[in-house]
């Protein structure tokens, strides 16, 4: 008999789970599975990582222990709303070998079908990683080109430089100017 896990959650406190769980205990029931525990987050956006969704990373951690075969959830939205954030959920369940079923959309990871589904999930969280990527090195050579210095803002203005040569002069070594001024050896040797 197949061991399952549900997991439910909803955005705001005004909403229940109440619902989604009982649709998945009755799929379950007709199923002849047996469901070890339930996981819920009340309240909390899919857009949170798992660390802020603690049903969810306790759902991680029993998988990681075996403790189910498969995990239920009314919807896919439920388990996550970023692609890149649900494609990681669902590649560390397939590593642990744990099936993922979703009722909304009728995919079911232990299917033939549902595997394509998980891949092609996979290969578009891929695509949108690069496209990403892609844009944000675009706009980095566009401020480049614009003449946009990037990096962190830096502290050193005149007055900085005026306080590194006079407490030099004073005979203060370099460690203890960077660690006088709060700015790097390097950019006390710079200003000297």
């Amino acid at each position: 008999m197949k061991r399952i896990a549900l997991y439910a959650r909803v955005s705001t406190d005004k909403q229940t789970c109440e619902n989604q769980l009982q649709e998945l205990r009755t799929i379950a029931e007709r199923m002849n599975y047996t469901i070890v525990a339930e996981f819920v987050d009340n309240g909390i956006s899919g857009m949170k990582t798992r660390q802020n969704r603690p049903a969810l990373d306790q759902l991680m951690k029993s998988a990681t222990q075996r403790k189910f075969d498969m995990v239920m959830c009314w919807s896919i939205d439920r388990l996550g709303r970023s692609l890149q954030n649900l494609v990681e959920i669902l590649n560390e369940l397939e590593t642990l070998k744990v099936d993922l079923y979703f009722l909304q959309q009728g995919m079911d990871t232990s299917t033939s079908s549902g595997r394509m589904m998980f891949s092609i999930f996979g290969a578009l969280a891929e695509y949108e990683r690069n496209l990403i990527r892609e844009r944000v090195c675009a706009g980095l050579q566009t401020a480049k080109a614009r003449g946009v210095k990037l990096g962190r803002p830096s502290k050193m203005n005149d007055g900085m430089k005026q306080a590194v040569v006079l407490l030099r002069e004073k005979g203060m070594g370099i460690k203890q100017i960077a660690k006088e001024l709060q700015i790097g050896i390097g950019t006390v040797y710079s200003v000297l």
